[in-house]
């Protein structure tokens, strides 16, 4: 894990069972003794101190990472350097599904504040899965949610404009929080705004531009980072026309 030293990681056992994101994360869906021999693949769960790398692109595949607590964003490096933002990740969702094709990460990922990851041993995950049908299931789940995310973001860069995106963007964001017991009207962005305008395919001064016009419609308030949503159905409304939900 580049930029993690193991030595001076704080790493403890956790179970899967009393984990708060559980019904989020890979033991979706499976019995109490199934979750127990997934219990067995985690070994700790280790803190990743905000702005540190949990992996980057080209290194080798070995673990999986369902987020614990805090937030990751994942990026790729154009070929003249840029850093291009692909998602961002919270609690109960995985990281590393990028390597498994071949057996390399595609991209990198960086915590957006001191988070927490349970590393899953990739070889060992899909040998239980063999025994364990529900656990593939809920892998392959997981697999086809991020398919489906991919789609929805490549058909809002082609149908949505600037003001659209950073709507469905924010709901989006409403919604996830919401699954995890958060408010959906008020909550803080993790991510800086030059990370939203390269997740989104748009300029800085446009996500600007794009706040301040939702704010004047009187749809959403963004301070710094702390976000208030005035008028949730008219958020909705405003994407409605691309005849699409927002990104899951």
């Amino acid at each position: 894990m580049s930029e993690i030293k193991l030595s001076a990681v704080h790493s403890l056992k956790t179970a899967c069972s009393n984990c708060s994101v559980m019904e989020l994360c890979l033991p979706l869906g499976l019995t109490g003794q199934e979750v127990a021999r997934l219990d067995t693949l985690i070994v700790q769960r280790v803190k990743v101190k905000k702005g540190a790398t949990l992996y980057r692109a080209g290194d080798p595949l070995r673990s999986l990472f369902a987020v614990r607590i805090g937030s990751f964003k994942t990026s790729v490096l154009s070929i003249d350097g840029r850093e291009q933002t692909t998602g961002f990740h919270m609690p109960g969702e995985m990281l590393g599904l990028d390597a498994i094709s071949n057996e390399l990460h595609a991209c990198s990922a960086f915590a957006l504040e001191d988070s927490e990851v349970c590393p899953v041993h990739f070889s060992q995950l899909e040998k239980l899965a063999q025994e364990l049908p529900s656990l593939q299931h809920s892998l392959n789940k997981i697999l086809s949610r991020e398919i489906v995310r991919d789609h929805d973001m490549l058909m809002m860069l082609g149908n949505m404009n600037s003001d659209e995106r950073l709507a469905a963007f924010l709901l989006n964001l409403s919604q996830r929080l919401s699954l995890r017991g958060y408010s959906s009207s008020n909550f803080v962005l993790k991510m800086r705004r030059e990370e939203i305008g390269s997740y989104l395919g748009l300029r800085l001064e446009t996500i600007c531009r794009g706040i301040a016009h939702l704010r004047d419609q009187g749809l959403v308030e963004v301070s710094g980072r702390d976000v208030r949503i005035h008028d949730m159905e008219g958020l909705k409304q405003l994407i409605a026309g691309c005849n699409r939900p927002p990104l899951r």
